[in-house]
């Protein structure tokens, strides 16, 4: 990370540049997914798929911004790969298993600027841990709703 101007806690940039990361492996992931339900003939839900790409990508941008505002040129590193398979309920399987891997980050993230006592990096963070375990919650019930309709 360049930085542009200013200080900014190092942790936090890492956390901030790990998040990014996160956050664009996520549009990849569900804009991967999308198309591939699409290619299944379910386009309700590969619909839902491709908001979540949306809503990711606003993270991602949220991101950026707060990167710029600290005075650092935004990187991320790498993208995870997208995962994949063979249903439905093994996609969101693997979403919500990528969903917890970002809340982890979050909490973390959460916790060190608690520590260091940096108020808006905290906000910042807390308010995309939320939405994070929103999305998990979420799909949690996408899943739930999923396996009873097999059952019967």
């Amino acid at each position: 990370m360049t930085m542009l101007n200013g200080k900014a806690d190092s942790v936090t940039l890492g956390y901030l540049g790990r998040a990014l990361s996160f956050e664009l492996s996520a549009v990849q992931l569900y804009s991967t997914q999308a198309k591939l339900v699409e290619t299944w003939s379910l386009p309700d839900i590969a619909k839902k798929l491709s908001d979540r790409a949306s809503d990711e990508l606003g993270h991602a941008n949220r991101i950026i911004g707060r990167m710029l505002a600290l005075g650092v040129a935004p990187n991320a590193s790498q993208l995870m790969p997208a995962r994949l398979g063979p249903s439905v309920q093994d996609l969101l399987h693997h979403d919500l298993a990528f969903e917890n891997e970002l809340i982890a980050l979050y909490e973390n993230a959460v916790k060190h600027n608690a520590a260091i006592e940096s108020h808006d990096n905290r906000l910042f963070f807390e308010a995309l841990l939320i939405e994070e375990r929103t999305h998990a919650q979420e799909l949690s019930t996408w899943l739930q709703q999923l396996q009873q309709t097999t059952l019967v």
